[in-house]
């Protein structure tokens, strides 16, 4: 009697165990973490539903292999590459992510990243960006371990959401504005009992739309949302704005010196003034990178003396469309450009350069250049296979500005201030 009772315990035990694996396999999933780098966003960590809890150290890089497809639906045929990921680190966390101190319903797999590993990234490129399809599938390899016995044959492709870091800091927003329909997304500080100076970021030509996540994660705008830009204005608001297209579409063709888009900005910008009443009227800052620098420019010449100082980065308005009285109105700014010597898409020697060397000729101009011989990794962590640091397309000169590497450039700016109230 007591022998059978035994085997049935024992077959209730098995079944009871063998419900649960099922049970869980089929409502597993997978979360994405994005991260944004000097490149653009990239997928840098998934974190894996186990259903039952295991011991911390029970998991390793080889436990789970990581494969993605990646497909974009604006194009005829979708398909652009899949793979499998190397994971670089793996650990055993609660539902927060967090390393677990003892047991965990979650597995963390950190995934490699780098600006030559597409693999990695959630966003494509097609003349303009946007995000895309990164379908996962984490397929167990090895058993784990757990004191209930082995969690095993684990196959998770079902996705439950993504955590865009730094671009959540962010509120995302849309309006009307001089008759046009524009979204653009903010940072807001928090409360201080002072005025805050305003940081505007006019995007490049590959991020206009309706979705003001992209100009935000393209090229990594969101660091100036990050403490250590922050600490040099004591607190600041930032204003993204989107062009439903390009900054440079003109009156009359592309880059003509004009843009469609000067009076909506404007009143977008006004708009966003008069309702927060703690911005520093005296202290708005503008710039941007390609046709964000172009539209920069067209902004300080347009409304001179409205802004407390430019920062164009490898600004698209050709110089020979710049009159003589174009530039007096660009002076009356305090403007830093900046760019790179081998910038292909842009040349400085026909934008920037002149315009610099007209703009500083004027009686008490305030205009600096800073001019990269190119655009180099300076984190360490990229490299060619000689050692030497990774190089980044010459047009792509607005990551020194993003990571705070245009030598007194900051400084510069938070101690501006235009003296002129804005009505």
């Amino acid at each position: 009697m007591l022998k059978k009772l035994i085997i049935f315990c024992s077959m209730i035990v098995l079944t009871i165990g063998f419900s649960l694996t099922i049970s869980a396999k089929e409502s597993n999933g997978y979360y994405t973490l994005t991260e944004i780098q000097d490149w653009g966003p990239a997928i840098t960590k998934v974190t894996v539903e186990l259903g039952k809890p295991v011991p911390t150290g029970s998991i390793d890089e080889d436990t789970f292999s990581v494969h993605v497809t990646r497909s974009d639906d604006r194009l005829v045929d979708p398909f652009l590459e899949e793979g499998f990921r190397e994971v670089t680190d793996a650990y055993v966390a609660d539902k927060n992510g967090n390393s677990a101190k003892e047991m965990g319903k979650y597995a963390v797999l950190e995934l490699e990243i780098g600006p030559d590993k597409t693999l990695g990234a959630p966003m494509n490129y097609t003349g303009l960006n946007d995000w895309i399809d990164t379908d996962y599938t984490i397929t167990q390899q090895q058993a784990i371990e757990a004191p209930y016995g082995e969690v095993t044959d684990l196959k998770i492709t079902t996705f439950k959401g993504d955590t865009k870091k730094a671009v959540e800091d962010f509120d995302m927003s849309s309006g009307t504005f001089s008759g046009m329909d524009m979204s653009y997304a903010s940072y807001t500080p928090e409360k201080d009992k002072q005025d805050n100076p305003l940081v505007i970021w006019l995007h490049g030509g590959g991020e206009g739309g309706t979705d003001p996540t992209i100009p935000l994660s393209a090229n990594k705008a969101v660091s100036f949302a990050s403490d250590s830009v922050q600490d040099y204005y004591d607190n600041a608001y930032v204003l993204v704005p989107q062009a439903p297209t390009r900054w440079m579409d003109g009156e009359s063709g592309s880059a003509d010196g004009t843009s469609i888009y000067t009076e909506p900005l404007m009143a977008l910008i006004e708009e966003f003034v008069a309702t927060h009443d703690d911005i520093d009227t005296d202290r708005i800052y503008i710039g941007g990178a390609s046709n964000g620098g172009y539209m920069t420019l067209v902004m300080t010449r347009d409304y001179p003396e409205y802004f407390a100082a430019a920062f164009p980065v490898c600004e698209g308005l050709n110089d020979t469309i710049i009159s003589d009285q174009d530039i007096m109105d660009l002076a009356k700014t305090p403007t830093w450009f900046i760019a790179a010597e081998n910038d292909p898409t842009l040349d400085p020697a026909e934008n920037t350069i002149p315009t610099y060397e007209r703009m500083v000729s004027v009686d008490g101009a305030d205009v600096n250049m800073t001019l990269f011989d190119g655009v180099f990794d300076t984190s360490g962590l990229y490299t060619n296979e000689d050692g030497t640091p990774y190089e980044y397309n010459g047009h792509w000169s607005w990551t020194y500005v993003y990571n705070d590497e245009v030598p007194g450039l900051f400084e510069w700016m938070a101690d501006q201030e235009s003296g002129t109230k804005v009505p």
